[in-house]
């Protein structure tokens, strides 16, 4: 059985169509780019599957529908990174990693056990962050705070990542460091994630799956390599997309 699996997914916002029928499934050890221009609808699904939004159709983990699962329950299988981050507290590094814990705690005053803290340190650990844990998450660079907030993310520890732009603005060398990091959680823990993203390089190059959408609609699913191809990329972006990526590598050749 697959362990999420989407049927006709539609949103819509009074008369207007965002998303219409989109279905797909994923496994475990995948990890999934949805891919397409702006104004596609790709932030819209991954915004659905963790029932930020009302849909219409099905999400259904592990065979049973989303819709009848509690939040905290749901937070315990999938976690989610958005776009942006609106922190008005001075947080430190350590307490927003530790508040990816929230959802197992029996109560709002339950003290830490031995296996969250445990937990909070390899979060910290795994994103380079343990050196920065007691400073103020105001204080960070674009690229120090999506580690903060992955690390928050891998202490939740979900089976399901949902990662919306993880790289939106940061440096090359941190976007680089981001996809390393994730993709080397899916190898040690044979989980899951699903990404949107704008950058083709990264979604061919670390993709093992890959949806494309164009206009709310659903061009292609399937593996990375075939759904990413010329004839798609062309039909969906009005260009010739592989002839472009050429010419711009061509002026890096020595």
């Amino acid at each position: 059985m697959s362990m999420l699996v989407v049927k006709n997914l539609t949103v819509r916002y009074g008369n207007l169509t965002v998303v219409e029928d989109i279905s797909f499934s994923l496994d475990k050890g995948r990890w999934l780019m949805i891919v397409g221009p702006n104004g596609a609808g790709k932030s819209t699904i991954a915004k659905a599957i963790t029932r930020d939004i009302n849909y219409s159709g099905q999400v259904l983990w592990y065979g049973t529908d989303v819709q009848s699962m509690k939040p905290h329950k749901l937070a315990r299988k999938i976690g989610m990174l958005a776009q942006n981050h609106r922190m008005g507290y001075s947080f430190t590094v350590e307490e927003v990693v530790r508040l990816g814990r929230y959802s197992y705690a029996p109560h709002i005053f339950a003290k830490r056990d031995k296996d969250e803290t445990a937990l909070v340190e390899k979060a910290l650990l795994k994103t380079g962050m343990q050196d920065l844990r007691r400073q103020s998450i105001l204080t960070l660079s674009g690229g120090e705070l999506q580690r903060t907030f992955l690390a928050q993310l891998i202490a939740q520890d979900p089976e399901l990542l949902i990662l919306d732009e993880p790289t939106n603005h940061l440096d090359l060398v941190y976007q680089k460091q981001m996809f390393e990091l994730i993709r080397q959680w899916i190898h040690d823990t044979d989980r899951s994630v699903i990404s949107v993203v704008h950058d083709l390089s990264l979604a061919r190059a670390y993709g093992t799956d890959a949806l494309l959408i164009n206009q709310g609609q659903l061009v292609d699913v399937g593996s990375a390599q075939d759904v990413l191809s010329r004839a798609n990329l062309k039909d969906v972006y009005s260009m010739d997309v592989f002839a472009w990526m050429h010419s711009m590598l061509s002026q890096w050749q020595d």
